[in-house]
């Protein structure tokens, strides 16, 4: 990883496993064809997020800016979350993951004093969907979702060969 050697411990610790997951994210998806993207894999879903592989990576990859833009925002920062991108192809995709894990390591990098843990509820991060984090356990959140929409889409990758 790029600039890891400037993190250091559980920021350094965090980042490499998030890279991990990417990693791993990857090597399921990119052999992925246009057909396999778009494909419906939950058809019954009422998530608008889960409906096809493409909506997933979407998702995924949005979120992965959005982590970092909620860890932002908390230390003052008055950062606008990016657009989300939906693309038609599987390597606009991976660029767009790099992309996002550059962003969080940069951030990391410009800011190595960040407090990791806070206990004062009054200082933690609040989220859209109404939970409430420190800077890591938003990042312990940011990996363990890549892992489930890795299994997730290595399940309907599956399921569609079947």
């Amino acid at each position: 990883m790029m600039g890891a050697n400037k993190l250091t411990g559980a920021i350094a610790a965090l980042m490499d496993e998030y890279k991990k997951a990417i990693d791993e994210l990857i090597a399921v998806i990119e052999s992925i064809s246009p057909h396999q993207l778009t494909r419906t894999i939950e058809p019954e879903s009422s998530n608008p997020d889960c409906i096809s592989i493409q909506t997933i990576l979407t998702h995924v990859t949005a979120s992965m800016f959005s982590y970092a833009v909620y860890i932002e925002n908390s230390i003052g920062l008055k950062t606008v979350r990016p657009e989300k991108l939906q693309f038609g192809h599987i390597t606009p995709y991976i660029s767009r993951l790099l992309e996002a894990l550059k962003y969080n390591e940069d951030f990391f990098i410009r800011n190595p004093d960040i407090t990791m843990e806070e206990f004062d509820q009054s200082k933690k991060i609040n989220t859209a969907w109404g939970q409430q984090y420190d800077v890591e356990q938003i990042l312990e959140h940011a990996i363990v979702h890549i892992l489930r929409h890795r299994r997730q889409i290595k399940n309907a990758l599956v399921n569609m060969n079947s």
